[in-house]
């Protein structure tokens, strides 16, 4: 008789989940990604207009395709990128994920914005890039030009 009166008083406290009087509700934004794949949300770091008005508007860029053969972009690889309705081509300049070394690793994943012959969309560049891009080859000289500070 007491297990019954027991098993009647608990029965309630351990219902399964999809039994539950109150509904669970997950939800979430996704934080940038700690490597850049396709769909991973991006920051645009250097002062091109188009870069402005996706800050401010909330919506962050994000990426399309990674320009190589492993499909993950690390620090100077090319990927294309879905910014306000349009496809523009960047550069990485920094990544949150785990890096080589004598490559830093950043708080956020950062990119400069491109045109087709590689010359960059803005004038200035805000914020410090790896000063390991100056060895990556002759399509950053431009953007390396209109830096301001290196890591």
């Amino acid at each position: 008789m007491l297990k019954m009166i027991l098993k009647n008083l608990l029965k309630p406290m351990f219902k399964p989940l999809y039994q539950l009087d109150y509904c669970i509700v997950n939800f979430s934004t996704t934080q940038n990604l700690q490597h850049i794949i396709k769909l991973t949300r991006l920051r645009v770091v250097d002062n091109s207009a188009l870069g402005i008005a996706a800050a401010q508007s909330g919506k962050p860029p994000r990426c399309i395709h990674v320009y190589n053969k492993k499909g993950v972009g690390t620090v100077g690889d090319k990927v294309l990128v879905a910014i306000k309705g349009q496809k523009k081509k960047a550069y990485i300049v920094g990544c949150k994920q785990w890096q080589q070394a004598n490559v830093p690793r950043f708080d956020s994943n950062n990119i400069v914005l491109v045109d087709d012959n590689d010359v960059p969309l803005g004038t200035r560049i805000k914020v410090p890039i790896p000063a390991m891009l100056r060895h990556k080859g002759p399509h950053f000289t431009k953007m390396l030009s209109i830096a301001t500070k290196f890591v």
